[in-house]
């Protein structure tokens, strides 16, 4: 059984992330050394000094305004939360943890993730988030949906 209330400890360090944008208090969610991966594109980071780079060029600041996510479900185990999630923006800024070298298209992206996210001690120690990067890439077109056997707006609907 946690110790913790993991299902809040998940929620405060996601509130820092894209509500209060706050780099600083979003690191005080996490232990010492912790890992991030954005799996589809290798984003991400390893320990504080690196993680702390990324969040500030490229995740928390680079994310636009409208950017949102709407809880689907949660599974809770003793150390770990797994939430699937809509996430959702207009592509109205570089996304370089999910588009890489992509500049603006202006489109609306609407895509299911799925985030583990482990704790040590009441502390994010690691995350690993998971998407469809095709259907990213067809929601911003640079792939056709009539291509490869991908989704757009449908796979977060």
């Amino acid at each position: 059984m946690p110790t913790h209330d993991l299902a809040a400890l998940s929620e405060e360090h996601c509130l820092q992330e894209f509500e209060t944008r706050d780099v600083d208090a979003t690191m005080a969610t996490m232990v010492r050394a912790p890992r991030v991966k954005h799996v589809p594109t290798m984003t991400g980071g390893i320990g504080h000094d690196q993680l702390k780079r990324f969040y500030v060029d490229q995740f928390i600041g680079g994310n636009p305004p409208d950017t949102t996510l709407t809880p689907v479900s949660r599974t809770v185990g003793e150390d770990q939360v797994v939430d699937e999630r809509i996430f959702s923006f207009t592509h109205t800024s570089e996304v370089d943890w999910m588009l890489p070298g992509v500049a603006p298209t202006g489109r609306r992206v609407e895509i299911p993730l799925v985030a583990t996210v482990r704790f040590v001690d009441g502390k994010v120690a690691r995350e690993h988030i998971y998407r469809d990067q095709a259907s990213v890439l067809a929601r911003v077109g640079l792939l056709s949906p009539e291509g490869p056997p991908v989704a757009g707006d449908e796979t977060a609907k």
